[in-house]
């Protein structure tokens, strides 16, 4: 036996007991607020971790997005397939502002909407309102069978592709001429389906 070890006294584990923290006691929960043109202002609640020395709470929830339903946020079921992005502004205590950020449809009704046997055509437009937002506007057409028609495909030429791509721009210009703000796009879009 070597000169003064003791084996009869237990060495303890290297690193000791480590101690379960539960993630969520270091986190608070803010409510997230919608923009008032939507009829729903309250649209759901985030995690963020509390203010640690230099790290501030408030500056890791600016600039999240968040992806609400339109259905959410206008009490009207028949949006549902309407998703929109609100990105945090401003804090304020325990309420995270949100400003619009995007919209966007669902993958299913994407997929419904594109069928065998007929041409897709897609066109957008750089949009500019007048409280300096900048939107991309996207608009997306499919040819549809004549009636009577016995032919099983409805394919569009190039040429005629051209033109109901030009068509299409000239709808979306029209729609710009009357778009003056983001809240006055935000009731046109929420009409339309």
């Amino acid at each position: 036996m070597a000169v003064g070890k003791n084996k009869r006294i237990s060495k303890g584990k290297k690193g000791g007991m480590k101690k379960n923290v539960d993630p969520f006691s270091k986190k608070d929960w803010h409510d997230i607020k919608a923009p008032s043109f939507f009829n729903v202002r309250n649209c759901g609640k985030t995690l963020v971790s509390r203010t640690q020395g230099t790290k501030i709470a408030s500056e890791g929830l600016k600039n999240r997005v968040f992806e609400v339903s339109l259905a959410d946020l206008q009490n009207d079921e028949d949006q549902s397939y309407r998703k929109i992005r609100l990105r945090a502004e401003d804090v304020q205590g325990k309420n995270v502002l949100t400003n619009f950020w995007g919209t966007d449809f669902t993958t299913d009704k994407v997929r419904s909407l594109v069928r065998k046997w007929q041409t897709l055509i897609k066109a957008h437009v750089d949009v500019k309102t007048t409280d300096s937002y900048s939107l991309r506007m996207f608009c997306i057409a499919f040819t549809k069978r004549r009636p009577n028609q016995v032919k099983r495909t409805c394919y569009a030429q190039s040429s005629q592709i051209k033109q109901i791509r030009r068509k299409m721009r000239e709808i979306m210009v029209n729609i710009k001429l009357r778009l003056v703000t983001l809240n006055t796009w935000c009731k046109i879009s929420s009409l339309r389906s």
